[in-house]
C-alpha cells in the first residue's frame, strides 16, 4: 500500500509541475556547483531556485545551504567535481554545470548567446576546450558541435554561418565538400550586400545564421563580450554560457559557466542543460557523428593535415609581365595569400595581393578571371563553385 501511495504521490506531483511548466513526465536532473563564483555561493543558490520554476530537478553542490534547494554539501571546489562525477556516472543527474572542466582534446563547448541586434538567440560553435590541435581541422569539428547542440534544442535544420577569421576559407571549402558527400549542413546568407556564408561581425549582432562557426578561444572571447557588455565586464548578466562539452565518444552532459556569471545567466545555463536533457543531446551527437563518417569526414579532416600546398620548392619564381589589374578573387586565407600569388605567376598569370572590404584579394587581369579561378581552385586556394561565379 505504501508504494501504491507514492507512485500516486508522484503521479500528483508531476501534474502539478505540468500546470506550471505545460509539459508532463520526468523532470530533468541537473546539478550546478556553487564553489569558486566571484559573486559567492548565494548567486548559484538564487539561480537554481529560479530555475526550478521552470519545471527542472535542481541540485546545487556547495560549502552552504539554502532553503528551497536540495544541496549536496563539500568543503572544496576539488571535491565539488568529484560529487558532481559521482552524480553524473551514478544517473542520480542527468546534466551538470561548473565554472572549469578538463575536457579532454576533441571536446568543446558550444556556447548560447542572445544577440542584440534582433534581440534573437544564436549558438557560438565553439567557446572552451580543444576540437583539434589544428585550427581549421578545429573549425570543422565545431560547425558539427553546433549543429548537434542547435537539433537537441529543437532547430531541426539550423543555418550554419562561418565567422571570417583566419582558417574561415579552408573550413568552408572542408564543409562544403563535406555537404557534396552527403552530410546535410544548411549555409546561411551573410547579410550584407556581397552574401556568401562566410559572415561578418554585422552577422555576429544580427544572428544572421543559428550556429556561428569559430575557433574555440575567438569563441570564448565572443561569449564573454555578449554576456557582459551591458555591466562593464565583472558581471555576466545575459544568456546561457559558454555551453555543453560536445565531441566524438564523449558521454557526459556538462555545462561551463564563468566564475564571473551573475545568477540571470546561470539561470539560463540550467535551464540550457534541461532543454538539451530533453531534446536527447546524447543521442543526437551519435546519429550526427554517425552521418559526417559516413560522409567522408576523417578523410577530409586528414587531407586538411596533409595538405601542403607546393609552389616552387627552391626554384625562383618571378612575376610575368606587368598588367592592369582590375578583376578581385576574394576567399583565399591571409597566410596562404602570397603563395596564391607565387602559383598564378608560375601558371604565366599576372597577379598582385591586397586588402578588400571583405578580406584578402588577389587582383588580376579582367580578360584572364576564369583562367587564374580554375588555377587557385586546382591548387585548393579556392573553392570550384567560385569558377563559374
Amino acid at each position: 500500500m505504501k508504494q501504491v501511495n507514492q507512485i500516486i504521490g508522484k503521479i500528483f506531483d508531476d501534474l502539478a509541475d505540468s500546470l506550471i511548466t505545460g509539459e508532463y513526465g520526468q523532470k530533468p536532473k541537473i546539478a550546478v556547483t556553487a564553489m569558486g563564483s566571484e559573486h559567492g555561493e548565494s548567486n548559484i543558490f538564487e539561480a537554481a531556485i529560479k530555475a526550478q520554476k521552470s519545471g527542472i530537478d535542481v541540485t546545487v553542490i556547495a560549502s552552504n545551504e539554502a532553503d528551497g534547494v536540495k544541496v549536496a554539501k563539500v568543503s572544496s571546489e576539488d571535491e565539488s567535481h568529484k560529487v558532481m562525477e559521482n552524480l553524473l556516472d551514478s544517473k542520480e543527474i542527468d546534466a551538470a554545470v561548473t565554472m572549469h572542466y578538463p575536457f579532454p582534446i576533441g571536446v568543446s563547448t558550444v556556447g548560447r548567446i542572445i544577440t542584440p541586434g534582433k534581440g534573437k538567440e544564436m549558438f557560438i560553435a565553439t567557446t572552451t576546450g580543444t576540437s583539434s590541435t589544428d585550427k581549421v581541422e578545429g573549425m570543422v569539428k565545431n560547425a558539427i558541435y553546433g549543429i548537434i547542440t542547435a537539433k537537441a534544442c529543437g532547430i531541426q535544420n539550423p543555418t550554419v554561418g562561418i565567422l571570417n577569421i583566419d582558417g574561415a576559407r579552408q573550413t568552408e571549402m572542408a564543409l562544403k565538400k563535406l555537404k557534396a558527400q552527403g552530410y546535410d549542413i544548411n549555409f546561411a546568407e551573410s547579410q550584407r550586400a556581397d552574401g556568401g556564408c562566410v559572415m561578418r561581425g554585422n552577422d555576429l549582432l544580427m544572428a544572421s545564421c543559428d550556429v556561428m562557426v569559430m575557433d574555440s578561444l575567438t569563441g570564448n572571447l565572443m561569449i564573454k563580450i555578449f554576456s557582459s557588455y551591458t555591466t562593464g565586464g565583472n558581471y555576466e548578466s545575459i544568456g546561457y554560457g559558454y555551453g555543453p562539452g560536445i565531441g566524438e565518444g564523449f558521454e557526459k552532459l556538462i555545462m561551463i559557466i564563468s566564475r564571473a556569471s551573475g545568477a540571470p545567466l546561470v539561470e539560463g545555463a540550467i535551464k540550457y542543460a534541461a532543454e538539451l536533457v530533453k531534446g536527447n543531446c546524447l543521442g543526437i551527437a551519435k546519429d550526427e557523428f554517425n552521418k559526417a563518417n559516413k560522409a567522408g569526414l576523417k578523410d577530409i579532416l586528414n587531407g586538411l593535415k596533409s595538405s601542403k600546398k607546393e609552389v616552387a620548392a627552391a626554384e625562383e619564381i618571378k612575376a610575368p609581365d606587368k598588367e592592369v589589374v582590375t578583376s578581385q578573387i576574394a576567399g583565399i586565407e591571409i597566410m596562404d595569400l602570397e603563395d596564391a600569388v607565387q602559383v598564378l605567376w608560375k601558371n604565366n598569370i599576372y597577379a598582385e595581393s591586397g586588402m578588400g572590404c571583405t578580406g584578402p584579394i588577389i587582383l588580376v587581369n579582367e580578360a584572364k578571371t576564369q583562367e587564374a579561378l580554375k588555377v587557385l581552385a586546382d591548387a585548393e586556394y579556392i573553392s570550384k563553385e567560385k569558377i563559374d561565379c
